[in-house]
């Protein structure tokens, strides 16, 4: 199922290809950006970036921001990340994008995070995370992660990885014989 993003980046990517002169509006090319830099298709954001009439970047100080954003990104700093993403007053509708964006990296940080730590500092996930020391402390409960007596430490849990789809050996065999005999017929 097609997210509300996806669907709004195959419409702008259409007014772009459809724009008269090949320029399409900084709102468009605006949007366009964040979109892929939420979807995390940093290739895309680059080539988006690079084909952007210079006039545009120059005259659009919003283009430029989501593009520092994407830098940030390009280069794995989180904590430059959130800092580009709070350096900028943003417009609708790319505020929405741009507020769906620093959920969806932080939800990336704190799964990272669990994943790759036994035990971690504070102040470190602050930094990837890009919250407030109470904030990452009441994440930290939510996700059930002990949080040290010392107070500058966690032990994350490792995020629940969905349960992968057993079938039988019967089913696979049945499977199996079907796919054989149509090849043979």
């Amino acid at each position: 199922m097609l997210s509300n993003f996806d669907k709004l980046c195959g419409e702008l990517e259409k007014q772009e290809l459809e724009a008269p002169n090949g320029i399409a509006s900084p709102s468009t090319y605006a949007q366009l950006l964040a979109i892929y830099l939420y979807q995390n298709d940093l290739c895309n954001a680059k080539f988006l970036w690079k084909r952007i009439p210079p006039n545009i970047t120059g005259s659009n100080p919003e283009i430029a921001a989501i593009w520092a954003v994407g830098q940030k990104l390009w280069k794995k700093d989180l904590a430059g990340t959130y800092q580009a993403l709070t350096a900028y007053t943003w417009t609708e509708p790319v505020a929405n994008i741009i507020r769906a964006l620093e959920e969806k990296i932080r939800d990336r940080a704190f799964n990272l995070i669990g994943q790759s730590y036994s035990s971690i500092s504070i102040d470190t996930v602050i930094l990837m995370t890009g919250l407030t020391k109470e904030a990452v402390l009441h994440a930290c409960r939510d996700r059930k992660w002990v949080v040290g007596d010392d107070g500058f430490t966690v032990n994350p849990t490792p995020p629940m990885q969905p349960a992968p789809l057993h079938t039988s050996s019967e089913d696979q065999l049945f499977k199996l014989t079907e796919f054989v005999s149509f090849l043979e017929n």
